[in-house]
């Protein structure tokens, strides 16, 4: 029903039972009418919906983030910068261009999926909607594009060098931190596909669940390699 985790989804509905009208117009004081007039109800949600229609937000609900401390790991850490750090990393040489293989990574997530073993996903998801989580029902901002700090179902793009870098840091609930990062590389006539899955484990509890699930990685990123390359050359 709502994008936002259970701890704040909870106190939202349980509060609907109070009746909150505000009947007062102080914030005249400070910000006077628009030229055109003040929008009524109605109006604003019609024009609301059609932002939404078109892509055009500047950001939604499902886009709050909590982010860790400056101190903890990154994907880009060096090895020895210290602390268990697991990598599952693909490289696939894909005949088609840089561009139309970034056109492919900027678009996934969604309503586009990830490009594997879509029952996977989909158990994942719901299994962290059971524990609270944000599941995959956040979808996208826009169908096409990706900026700094957007919600990918439950990923949130952390840095993006359009063309070239897409990382995405897992917001679901895990014993660590998680990261996929996406690469396009242009690479002769063609181009250069590099998938790393990363996981900073958290007690043991962190280890165990990496070593649980390292069987299916084969099918899931190994799949979702092979797809967008498929994808970006239209096979």
């Amino acid at each position: 029903m709502t994008p936002v985790p259970n701890a704040i989804a909870r106190p939202l509905v349980e509060s609907l039972r109070h009746e909150v009208v505000c009947r007062e117009h102080d914030i005249a004081q400070c910000v006077p009418d628009p030229p055109e007039g003040l929008v009524d109800f109605d109006d604003a949600v019609r024009l609301a919906l059609a932002h939404v229609r078109d892509g055009d937000v500047s950001t939604r609900w499902s886009n709050a983030s909590w982010p860790g401390a400056a101190s903890d790991p990154l994907p880009s850490d060096p090895q020895w910068a210290g602390g268990s750090l697991y990598v599952d990393k693909r490289v696939t040489r894909v005949a088609a261009t840089a561009v139309d293989l970034w056109r492919v990574v900027e678009g996934v997530g969604g309503e586009n999926g990830w490009y594997s073993w879509p029952l996977a996903w989909q158990a994942r998801g719901w299994l962290d909607r059971v524990f609270g989580g944000v599941g995959l029902r956040r979808g996208r901002r826009d169908p096409a594009r990706l900026r700094s700090g957007d919600a990918v179902d439950f990923w949130r793009v952390e840095e993006i060098e359009p063309g070239h870098l897409l990382r995405l840091r897992a917001e679901m609930r895990l014993p660590g931190r998680a990261w996929l990062e996406l690469r396009v590389d242009p690479a002769g006539d063609g181009s250069t596909y590099t998938q790393r899955a990363v996981f900073q484990p958290r007690g043991l509890a962190g280890h165990l669940y990496w070593w649980s699930v390292a069987p299916f990685h084969r099918l899931v990123f190994g799949g979702m390699a092979r797809n967008i390359a498929a994808a970006a050359t239209g096979s």
